[in-house]
């Protein structure tokens, strides 16, 4: 199997699709919050896996049924394996804080994968991509200061914490082996084959959190499998034709959609802090994203 070779995109192209790719998994993980508060963590992300792999099924059949070669499969092995306790260790923290908080803890996980990238992919740091680092550090410090500050830290938002922080260590891994792994595959092929993996992967594990969801719990993991498809679909797709650091900042626009559907879902409230955090999370998107037409591959 000759390795996939994406086609040139213009300049703007990649960001775009990583931006909604990015949008699309912060709804979903709302989405995902819902559906684990009533029926579980586990069950929750299992239905949604089982679920997104019908969904991809067809477009992979569509694709002529692209089959990874041996050394791609392992990869997408890996990347499943990272994802599935990323995603355990995420929504585990999330039903006990609220989303926008998560999402800025969440955000140590770009800063990490700056160094992951230039460690396993040979990705020269730019002091524009520091820099936006450094913007986005910050305004996660002042978001979470506002979030500590707003009352106390019980024993549950502390777990919930810790977890989130170990998942944003899985999760910069993530964005990397995402990076390498959208240069040998498609991304058709890599939706297919992670939502396949990872819900393997949780099956084995369901006997010991299995519960029975009910129609309420379905739509609300069904969406989030809807959103999750689209995401992998348009991250894959964007990641194949930019640099993990030229990308990675764009993660931090995430927040703005956990916030307004935190608000939304949960009726989470946002305070002047909050909103000053992401004023410096959007700034750095802005550094980090210079250069792009640069660094764009085509």
């Amino acid at each position: 199997m000759v390795a996939f070779q994406p086609r040139p995109a213009a300049p703007l192209a990649p960001v775009l699709a990583v931006v909604a790719g990015i949008a699309a998994f912060s709804v979903m993980d709302a989405a995902m919050k819902a559906a684990s508060l009533m029926a579980g963590v586990g069950t929750a992300l299992l239905v949604r896996n089982l679920m997104a792999t019908l969904l991809t099924l067809p477009l992979w059949l569509a694709k002529g049924r692209p089959v990874p070669t041996r050394k791609v499969a392992l990869l997408h092995v890996q990347r499943s394996c990272v994802t599935a306790a990323m995603a355990a260790l995420f929504f585990h923290g999330l039903v006990r804080i609220p989303m926008a908080e998560g999402m800025a803890i969440s955000f140590f996980a770009p800063i990490i994968a700056l160094w992951f990238a230039a460690l396993l992919l040979g990705e020269t740091i730019r002091p524009n991509a520091v820099l936006a680092a450094l913007l986005g550090l910050a305004g996660m410090i002042v978001i979470a200061a506002d979030r500590l500050g707003a009352g106390e830290y019980g024993p549950d938002a502390v777990e919930g914490t810790i977890a989130i922080l170990l998942s944003a260590v899985l999760y910069a891994l993530n964005l990397v082996m995402q990076r390498k792994q959208a240069m040998l595959a498609g991304p058709v092929e890599i939706a297919l084959f992670q939502n396949m993996n990872v819900a393997l992967l949780l099956l084995a594990f369901s006997p010991f959190y299995w519960t029975m969801p009910d129609a309420t719990s379905l739509a609300w993991a069904g969406l989030g499998a809807v959103l999750a498809t689209a995401a992998l679909l348009f991250l894959s797709w964007g990641y194949a034709r930019a640099e993990a650091q030229v990308l990675v900042p764009l993660e931090y626009t995430g927040f703005l959609w956990a916030a307004l559907m935190g608000w939304l879902i949960f009726g989470e409230q946002l305070g002047m802090g909050v909103l000053a955090g992401a004023g410096l999370i959007v700034l750095g998107c802005l550094i980090g994203t210079r250069g792009t037409q640069k660094d764009t591959l085509g």
